[in-house]
């Protein structure tokens, strides 16, 4: 097939798949699925490589993130925070400006009672006040106080030295290449994973994968 003829299948399909992708992100696109058809064998540390490639992927993401919260925990110790979930209930708090608590709870993928725990522990340690809604005398809504915004910037910026830390061997075009990829089903299962509660599995598989 002539090269120009093959280039443009390849745009067509991208634009397919991602209507608001430019040019660069087209780049970055085609490049990594040059690789597609590589096998990957031999194992990860700390356990087998999955058959297949959907697991595969969900396993590196998993670990990486464990990781994550493994290093994120070191990096907020004398922050006034003890863990890095306290870090993104925090930070949503501060960028939603006096949010209701659940949606601070629901924003960090927490339940109810787990969530309401938490920052019922963080309002003891002064960092956050809640107060009755205005609008629903039965919700609440939480804001930073002084202290909790002295304990966010701090926070912030001690995470984001650990995510350039742990991010540092990929070059900034696979960072924006892993995040057009990946954003799309972050988005989708964010959107629905509250209603899926409780839901049969075969029933919820079967909805998303209908999904496109």
């Amino acid at each position: 097939m002539n090269k120009t003829v093959l280039l443009v299948n390849h745009w067509a399909d991208f634009e397919k798949k991602y209507p608001k992708g430019n040019v660069a992100d087209f780049c970055r696109y085609f490049l990594a699925h040059q690789d597609k058809e590589q096998h990957h064998e031999g194992t990860l540390v700390g356990g087998v490589v999955p058959f297949i490639k959907e697991g595969l992927l969900l396993k590196i993401i998993g670990r990486i993130s464990k990781l994550n919260m493994l290093y994120a925990n070191i990096a907020l110790k004398g922050t006034g925070l003890n863990q890095i979930e306290e870090f993104g209930m925090l930070q949503t708090i501060k960028q939603e400006k006096a949010p209701r608590k659940t949606e601070v709870i629901y924003a960090n993928l927490f339940e109810l009672s787990s969530g309401t725990d938490m920052l019922n522990r963080m309002q003891k340690r002064g960092l956050i006040r809640e107060y009755a809604d205005s609008e629903d005398k039965r919700s609440k809504r939480i804001e930073l106080t002084a202290k909790g915004e002295k304990v966010a910037k701090q926070s912030k910026e001690r995470i984001e030295k650990n995510a350039a830390m742990l991010m540092n061997s990929l070059a900034d075009e696979d960072k924006a290449l892993c995040i057009q990829l990946l954003k799309g089903v972050e988005i989708k299962l964010s959107e629905q994973w509250q209603r899926h509660k409780g839901q049969d599995f075969d029933a919820i598989y079967k909805e998303l994968m209908a999904c496109t």
